[in-house]
């Protein structure tokens, strides 16, 4: 890494990201990788990688290996070389005791597992943005769905942005799998209408319809029959807003895959 690098990661804020993570096969999209690639180049460096993933609900709150970070292959039916894929990222001890202090001063409580590694939710992105896998990386489960409770754990990790720490909410930003198989191709109404009054509410830094989509969007129940997929937003969410940017966000992907909304936002 270059020393204006070096530099700039020391002081700029690093943003907070949500991204729509995709399946195993993201990378083998002729496009998704690409973009995910180009996204994380215009990134300060980060000094480590805090994620949260849809695919780990656990309470309370639970911080993964943070040692040897191994990957858990949490899909079913995919070909074999699926199953191969390696991402060894470093541990991330120092963020996993930075995590602790932030989260139990309030109050929150914190358990560590210290064998569960990387879901596919956290390394199938990471493995496309930071192929090098060269950058300490900590995943935290999400200890509840509701948007208020994740919204303030967002809010008492944001100081984090300021110590390098990337923190980054993977999810999908439309998410019905069951109704897709009925759907007979393209893109959904329920999954189009979602994504731009997703979109919307983003532009306008409209948290409280955010926090309370499911009656507030159309075809929320639809877009989000369980909504784990969402839910890693509101994490991001509060880290921009204690920041005072939740106004400040742009879609950096958008568009749809296999139906579903893959609009991934940066805020800062």
């Amino acid at each position: 890494m270059s020393a204006a690098t070096e530099e700039r990661s020391a002081l700029e804020r690093m943003p907070a990201l949500y991204l729509s993570h995709g399946a195993p096969p993201l990378a083998d999209d002729p496009i998704w990788p690409g973009q995910l690639a180009a996204w994380s180049a215009d990134l300060p460096r980060p000094k480590a990688i805090l994620m949260v993933s849809a695919h780990w609900e656990e309470a309370p709150l639970a911080l993964g290996a943070v040692e040897t970070v191994p990957l858990v292959y949490d899909f079913w039916g995919f070909p074999e070389h699926y199953y191969q894929v390696t991402y060894a990222a470093p541990g991330a001890p120092e963020l996993a005791e930075s995590v602790r202090k932030l989260l139990r001063a309030p109050g929150t409580p914190v358990q560590d597992i210290p064998d569960r590694g990387l879901d596919h939710g956290a390394y199938v992105p990471l493995a496309e943005m930071f192929p090098e896998a060269d950058i300490p990386v900590l995943q935290f489960s999400m200890p509840t769905l509701d948007p208020v409770r994740l919204f303030e754990i967002g809010r008492k990790l944001a100081p984090l942005r300021d110590e390098g720490v990337l923190i980054v909410g993977s999810g999908f930003f439309t998410h019905n799998l069951a109704a897709l198989r009925h759907a007979g191709g393209g893109v959904p109404s329920w999954s189009s209408e979602f994504d731009d009054w997703g979109h919307r509410a983003l532009d306008a830094g409209d948290v409280d319809a955010l926090l309370d989509f499911e009656r507030k969007s159309p075809a929320g129940r639809l877009a989000h029959p369980r909504t784990e997929h969402f839910a890693p937003l509101f994490v991001t969410l509060g880290a921009a807003d204690a920041a005072g940017e939740p106004d400040g966000q742009r879609s950096v992907i958008d568009g749809f895959w296999m139906g579903m909304a893959k609009r991934s936002v940066q805020f800062g």
